[in-house]
């Protein structure tokens, strides 16, 4: 049969009738489907319905989710409706690029870090560090002990298990022989419960970049919005639950929580970087923060700020050495500036938007870059145009 003898669905109608609804089909040539005629729902119990029909070798598929109701159809042409393709030759050709591609896959590996339960900790994290604001039952200061005792126990199996796999994952690329580390769990163990011991200094410093990040924006209504709202504030919290976990020598989790971080909000700050307190990002969006920075307590960084490496055509030779800025208390970057390599920012400095700095400014400076040009000339185009539409305005009100 050719597809060209069967035009295509003409009107894929729905009615509603007091509390049923009924679907009417309508083709340019009729076709009797005679297996479907109606079908109706329950206002009051929302549902999907998905159903093949088959007539002639023409093949109709439909899903129909309501309420609101809402309708999709799918037609196809085949001598058997229910066939699929050959993928055999397809698959065999991507199998022989994971095998030809070490770089790309991770086959027969037992131990490996796991993105989707890295989250799961810093969502778990989330509900700890700030509680109330993203738990789905109300908290009071009866039942909050019990909530914090599960919380807890739900990080510590999960975090274990992810250190865990994440020291084997190491052992195997650095020596091939992490299935047989007889360390490694006592290390997970040990590293698990010293992050969890952390949690009280994590939720002070976290504390601190709140009040500062209500302190420097006066759009913010009050501390509470800065918490739902800023994300600044959510790659700082991030960032202060990775960099406890790099300081404990765990591999790659760190690293995959603040990437996470940074697909979330923009903000991209290496794990190893470290941030002093009363910490704020205004905006946020576009900025940098390398692995070797160093920030001391009270700055203010602004959307687009690069504090980053002069030059990385050195590659893994630079790997350990200090390459990046360090940012003295109370230092304020406007935004777009970039600030490049093993360089100092000194206390109380103010770097103006939109500089590029490779070398030290002393304490108590403020850098910004000298006053332009600014052209404005006459736009003869568009001065026409703005009289034209005076003169159209003009005669429409006289009218």
């Amino acid at each position: 049969m050719n597809w060209a003898q069967w035009p295509c669905l003409h009107e894929w109608k729905a009615g509603t009738t007091r509390k049923r609804t009924h679907l009417i089909l309508g083709f340019e040539q009729k076709l009797q489907i005679p297996a479907f005629q109606a079908f109706s729902y329950s206002e009051k119990r929302p549902a999907t319905m998905r159903a093949v029909f088959v007539t002639d070798n023409l093949r109709f598929s439909f899903s129909l989710d309501f309420p609101p109701l809402a309708t999709t159809m799918t037609a196809m042409l085949d001598g058997d409706a229910n066939s699929k393709p050959d993928f055999n030759q397809l698959v065999d050709q991507v199998v022989d690029s994971y095998l030809g591609d070490p770089l790309t896959q991770h086959l027969d590996s037992t131990f490996l870090p796991s993105r989707a339960r890295a989250i799961e900790i810093i969502e778990l994290m989330r509900r700890v560090v700030f509680p109330g604001f993203f738990d789905t039952q109300t908290l009071t200061t009866e039942n909050v002990r019990f909530h914090v005792g599960d919380l807890l126990n739900q990080v510590h199996d999960l975090l274990y298990e992810e250190v865990r796999h994440a020291l084997r994952y190491e052992q195997n690329r650095l020596h091939a022989n992490g299935d047989d580390c007889e360390d490694c769990d006592q290390q997970a163990a040990e590293a698990t419960l010293a992050f969890l011991e952390r949690i009280p200094e994590i939720r002070r410093m976290l504390s601190l970049d709140v009040q500062a990040s209500f302190d420097g924006d006066p759009a913010a209504a009050n501390t509470d919005e800065t918490v739902f709202c800023y994300p600044g504030i959510d790659a700082i919290f991030i960032h202060r639950v990775a960099h406890e976990l790099w300081e404990l020598n765990v591999p790659l989790v760190p690293r995959i929580m603040t990437e996470y971080a940074h697909n979330e909000t923009g903000i991209d700050i290496h794990p190893g970087a470290t941030l002093g307190e009363s910490f704020f990002i205004d905006h946020g969006t576009g900025v940098v923060i390398g692995e070797t920075v160093s920030i001391g307590a009270r700055v203010k960084l602004y959307q687009g700020v690069t504090l980053g490496a002069k030059s990385t055509r050195g590659g893994q030779s630079w790997k350990g050495m200090k390459r990046h800025p360090t940012i003295e208390d109370d230092v304020t970057i406007y935004g777009g500036a970039i600030i490049l390599g093993d360089i100092t920012i000194g206390r109380g400095s103010t770097i103006g938007g939109s500089v590029f700095v490779t070398e030290d400014v002393p304490p108590g400076h403020m850098v910004s870059m000298a006053k332009l040009e600014l052209h404005v000339r006459e736009d003869k185009r568009a001065q026409r145009l703005i009289r034209k539409q005076d003169e159209q305005r003009q005669a429409d009100q006289t009218t």
